[in-house]
């Protein structure tokens, strides 16, 4: 942009890793309402703090309540929710961080874009592969069967499309897979890129 000259800080990404004592990353969990997506990434969480990763996760409760609180459901607010959510996390893997991002994110050109921002080696696609039968009779919200009535418009899944990853890095199934079994897989996916940052 036009007049905004970016500031050299003395700190490097590589630095910061170095003194977390591990590698940044972005694990991105999409997948419809009600698949699981917070729930594991609660859980994966739990599991890193345990192992003194530094991490926090963002999902939709907690920012569209805040930073993307004048936001709506539409397509084009969708796209701009999750961009405003791939920058954020961007910063904080740039600050060393280990992100869960919980969100639907429907569209796969956006997830692609976030993949850009934080960088290819940075980024773990997660896809929570819950058949939406399974998603609403889950229905923890309630949102499904709002959705079904019409007291929800731009609904994932009932009014609007979701655009599954055609090659996540992880895929779960949470019909076959339990949510320990889950943490495993991610865990073990993850390791070797916690420790690789030289």
């Amino acid at each position: 942009m036009k007049n905004i000259v970016p500031h050299t800080f003395s700190i490097t990404k590589a630095q910061r890793s170095k003194q977390m004592g591990h590698a940044p990353l972005l694990m991105w969990f999409t997948g419809l309402s009600g698949s699981g997506k917070s729930t594991i990434a609660n859980a994966v969480e739990q599991m890193l703090f345990k192992k003194n990763i530094h991490t926090y996760t963002l999902d939709g409760d907690n920012v569209r309540k805040g930073l993307n609180n004048n936001l709506s459901f539409s397509p084009e607010d969708r796209a701009e929710n999750i961009r405003r959510i791939g920058e954020v996390a961007n910063l904080m893997v740039d600050a060393g961080l280990v992100v869960l991002a919980a969100f639907v994110s429907p569209y796969a050109k956006d997830r692609a874009a976030i993949k850009n921002t934080v960088g290819h080696t940075n980024f773990i696609e997660i896809f929570v592969n819950t058949p939406i039968a399974t998603c609403e009779r889950r229905d923890v919200k309630g949102l499904y069967a709002k959705a079904r009535a019409g007291e929800i418009k731009n609904f994932t899944g009932i009014n609007a499309p979701y655009e599954a990853p055609v090659a996540p890095d992880i895929q779960i199934n949470t019909v076959e897979t339990s949510v320990e079994e889950a943490v495993v897989q991610i865990l073990q996916y993850i390791e070797p890129k916690l420790h690789s940052y030289g």
